[in-house]
């Protein structure tokens, strides 16, 4: 929860994204159709199948303010709102001026511009309605409660955690780090720019197993051993995003950009629930930076980790099918 020492309106600017378009690089305009971009997750996915050569792609925005941003007594003047994309990875942040559609709507629109070169995977897009406060110009009054999400790799408009997965001989890998974990079948590296998960191949059949699509036994195995994979996943990128948090200068945390902020937004709302998600992770920071209270947290996140693998599915799963086996074999 943010604090601040002037007037603001009460609610959210809402962001929709109107179109998308690429450049490619013999200079033509190809438009993408609503496929692209996804209301529901906003997300927006320029990793085109057959377009791999684009250089920039345009945005097209709309953007409403909240009530009473064009109040007479408005403790502001000189509104505008902004389009901000900003980019974790690579410390990138560009950004656009929307253009009022009318008179008096609170409707804005505009294009923003998003080169390729710039960003090396997601980037996040929020609207900004700032005006001159108390003879400050361009303070924030409002802005979006939920950022869209860039993402410049997928061709899939999914917001849902990345990651990848990678079969390596842990004993005999020419990554030194892995040999001290030669016993373990599976490892989260969230140090890469991307999560990734290896899987131990001198574990004898693990990879036979999870590449398997049959029926039976194996199958229920197998989604019992990816439901216990994605719990581990979901609580290391969690440890993994508290971590790397960014403090502002009175001591509250910042959400990261990248998937670390994905994570924490997903996340926190079982691990801290009832409260805004700013506030969650205000009390997490808290708690973990704090003299007490992170021990007992720890029930709440492996809890939430198990949800997002959807565990007990895997398991009910698992039982049904081992019940109707004996059964059977009683028959």
């Amino acid at each position: 929860m943010k604090i601040y020492p002037y007037k603001r309106l009460a609610r959210p600017v809402v962001l929709r994204v109107t179109s998308v378009s690429l450049r490619l690089s013999d200079g033509t305009r190809e438009p993408l159709d609503t496929s692209a971009y996804s209301a529901q997750d906003q997300v927006v996915a320029l990793g085109v199948r057959g377009h791999t050569d684009w250089e920039s792609a345009t945005i097209g925005l709309s953007a409403t303010l909240p009530p009473g941003a064009d109040a007479p007594d408005a403790a502001w003047s000189d509104l505008r709102v902004l389009a901000v994309a900003t980019d974790g990875e690579t410390n990138v942040r560009t950004s656009t001026a929307l253009t009022r559609d009318t008179q008096d709507s609170h409707d804005w629109s505009g294009r923003l511009e998003v080169l390729r070169d710039d960003h090396l995977g997601r980037a996040s897009l929020a609207a900004y309605a700032v005006g001159t406060v108390d003879g400050v110009r361009g303070r924030s009054i409002a802005e979006t409660d939920r950022s869209w999400v860039v993402d410049t790799v997928s061709d899939e408009p999914v917001r849902g955690l990345r990651l990848d997965v990678r079969k390596a001989s842990f004993g005999k890998s020419s990554r030194e780090w892995l040999r001290a974990y030669a016993d373990a079948p599976w490892l989260v590296d969230t140090t890469a720019r991307v999560p990734t998960v290896f899987v131990n191949t001198d574990i004898d059949g693990i990879v036979g197993l999870l590449d398997s699509n049959g029926s039976g036994v194996d199958s229920k195995v197998r989604d019992l051993l990816v439901a216990q994979m994605a719990t581990d996943v979901w609580t290391a990128v969690f440890h993994a995003a508290l971590g790397d948090l960014e403090v502002e200068p009175g001591g509250g945390p910042v959400f990261p950009t990248d998937w670390q902020g994905e994570v924490l937004r997903e996340m926190l709302p079982d691990v801290v629930p009832g409260v805004h998600v700013e506030e969650a992770l205000r009390q997490v920071h808290h708690r973990r930076t704090g003299e007490s209270g992170w021990g007992e947290l720890q029930t709440r996140i492996h809890y939430a980790a198990v949800r997002r693998a959807e565990a007990a599915r895997a398991v009910g799963y698992v039982i049904r099918g081992l019940e109707r086996t004996n059964r059977e074999s009683e028959t």
